[in-house]
């Protein structure tokens, strides 16, 4: 059970910004306000990494969380604290600050680095971008004119299949930049009424 560790975390990390958590990969996401950089698995806390702290993970012989994805085991940048940090309070918040930082900025690089194919984009895989073609959505910037609804409904014309609404939240997850599970409900709630329109 990761409850006790996640809540030490959300209440350890407060004074960092709006604190929440999310399930991720088998555990919980750490987030402060919407950027992701811990994750609570396997009751242990882990810090995200980066070319600003990942040597100096090695060289303390933290190891990556990874998880299997279809089978395959996935590496993550999630990297296991050692247990004794949780009683050097304030070593634990300079890596966690380190971690928040590393994770800002590769926030940062992937907005600024824009998707030039849909499959490119955060959600969609190469089934959707065929998808979206047969809809006559062929670009991302088609596909962000359009807008999450009406490239939906475009979906819904042109395949026979009943479409899951997690469809619809992955494409405007995919317009925003960010992953669907974020959507916030009143967000979903704004499109299922476009969508009823």
């Amino acid at each position: 059970m990761d409850k006790p560790t996640l809540k030490n975390t959300l209440k350890f990390f407060e004074c960092l910004g709006k604190i929440k958590s999310r399930s991720m990969f088998g555990g919980f996401g750490v987030f402060c306000d919407e950027t992701m950089f811990a994750l609570v698995v396997n009751d242990q806390l882990h810090l995200r990494a980066g070319s600003g702290n990942l040597s100096e993970f090695k060289k303390l012989a933290m190891t990556p969380y990874v998880y299997k994805k279809r089978g395959f085991p996935v590496v993550t940048k999630y990297y296991a604290v050692p247990e004794n940090w949780w009683e050097q309070s304030e070593l634990m918040m300079s890596h966690a600050k380190k971690a928040l930082s590393i994770s800002r900025e590769d926030q940062q690089e992937k907005k600024t680095a824009a998707p030039t194919r849909i499959k490119d984009l955060p959600n969609l895989r190469l089934a959707t971008e065929r998808m979206l073609k047969k809809a006559g959505i062929d670009s991302v910037e088609e596909l962000q004119r359009a807008g999450a609804v009406r490239a939906y409904k475009a979906l819904q014309e042109s395949h026979s299949d009943n479409l899951s609404l997690e469809l619809l939240w992955a494409l405007e997850g995919a317009i925003e930049g960010k992953h669907w599970s974020v959507i916030t409900p009143q967000r979903r709630n704004e499109l299922l009424e476009t969508l009823q329109q």
